[in-house]
């Protein structure tokens, strides 16, 4: 079984902002495949169903960002027979509008990666990353907790289908089709 985990944070401020961009896609996913999402403890939202034949449990933390690690350790304990982690997070260092796969590392300076590594004890675990961009004049921990402009939205919308349509890429073809399509 897959662990699907869209990175984020909870709560109406942060709704639509840059860091929100997991939660975005785990909320397509959960739409498509009519997995709905119920809180099954006070540190996540979770729904379990299947993705074109296999089954996935898809989760939004809701720790906060910097303590996604915390959720995703509950669920893991939770759910008997997840073999598979893949973690759909936003990344500065990429153009908005870009979508990379990468089948393991490190954190790359992300926070809520870095929690969920330390968390799990591991790095190997498959991450879709959405670009945001990196902003000129703005400290990097504000520009995350905006919302996209108006010109950044429908560039940023388009982002998140195509990190939707990786996430069942990879659970029904593997990471490396997934990459030859989606990068």
């Amino acid at each position: 079984m897959w662990l699907v985990a869209g990175l984020g944070n909870p709560g109406d401020d942060y709704e639509d902002t840059r860091h929100n961009a997991g939660f975005m896609v785990v909320d397509i996913l959960s739409s498509r495949f009519r997995i709905p999402l119920r809180k099954k403890s006070g540190n996540y939202l979770s729904g379990k169903g299947f993705m074109e034949g296999q089954g996935v449990v898809l989760i939004k933390p809701l720790t906060f960002m910097n303590r996604s690690g915390l959720a995703l350790w509950e669920v893991v304990s939770r759910y008997e027979g997840i073999e598979d982690i893949l973690v759909v997070h936003d990344d500065l260092d990429l153009e908005p509008g870009v979508v990379r796969i990468r089948k393991s590392g490190s954190s790359g300076g992300h926070n809520g990666v870095q929690s969920v590594i330390d968390r799990l004890g591991s790095q190997d675990f498959i991450r879709v990353k959405v670009g945001i961009g990196r902003p000129e004049r703005e400290p990097a921990e504000r520009y995350v907790l905006r919302r996209f402009t108006r010109q950044e939205r429908p560039v940023m919308e388009e982002a998140i289908e195509r990190a939707a349509d990786a996430v069942v890429e990879i659970i029904t073809r593997g990471v490396a089709s997934a990459q030859n399509r989606f990068h």
